[in-house]
């Protein structure tokens, strides 16, 4: 989300970070480390969202970015039990979303005001039908949270990131 010099709130498209990403790492004899980022952050929230009970997940799904967002959410999940997959679903949304916070400023500079992620998953063709031309793949798997404020981790330059993932996000579009 952005606001334009009037105040006006405006939604932007979704940015694939993964295809970003891979797409750096494609055909490329020497991969930079760069290229590997989202999916394993990604990797990291589905399995922390995938412990979470089905009332903690509602409440992710929740839109949370005004003033102390990210102890509300935890409060509010923690108050349905399981502190631990709590604490640690807290701590890899976090980092998603000063990601998501890296990806959108790359994009579309200042003026981001939130941001949103989501996380898809693609199972292949279970083994016993990799035979049979036929066979589909396993419906998609789509973890969706809400919006979030933006999240700045010490040491994280938003400059720094710009200068790679910009670059690589205008040569993929």
């Amino acid at each position: 989300m952005t606001k334009d010099s009037d105040g006006k709130e405006h939604t932007t498209d979704w940015v694939s970070a993964t295809d970003v990403e891979l797409s750096m790492i494609r055909n490329n004899l020497f991969p930079p480390r760069a290229g590997i980022q989202a999916a394993q952050l990604a990797s990291e929230v589905k399995g922390a969202f995938d412990d979470l009970t089905d009332d903690h997940r509602v409440i992710a799904g929740l839109n949370y970015f005004d003033g102390d967002w990210e102890q509300r959410m935890e409060t509010k999940m923690a108050s349905y039990g399981g502190a631990d997959a709590v604490t640690a679903f807290i701590a890899k949304d976090h980092m998603a979303v000063a990601y998501a916070t890296q990806v959108a400023r790359a994009v579309w500079g200042r003026s981001v005001t939130r941001v949103q992620y989501r996380i898809t998953r693609q199972n292949v063709v279970p083994f016993a039908q990799r035979n049979d031309p036929d066979a589909q793949p396993p419906a998609l798997k789509v973890t969706v949270t809400g919006w979030r404020g933006l999240a700045v981790n010490p040491g994280q330059s938003d400059a720094a990131f710009a200068d790679v993932f910009r670059a690589q996000w205008e040569a993929t579009r």
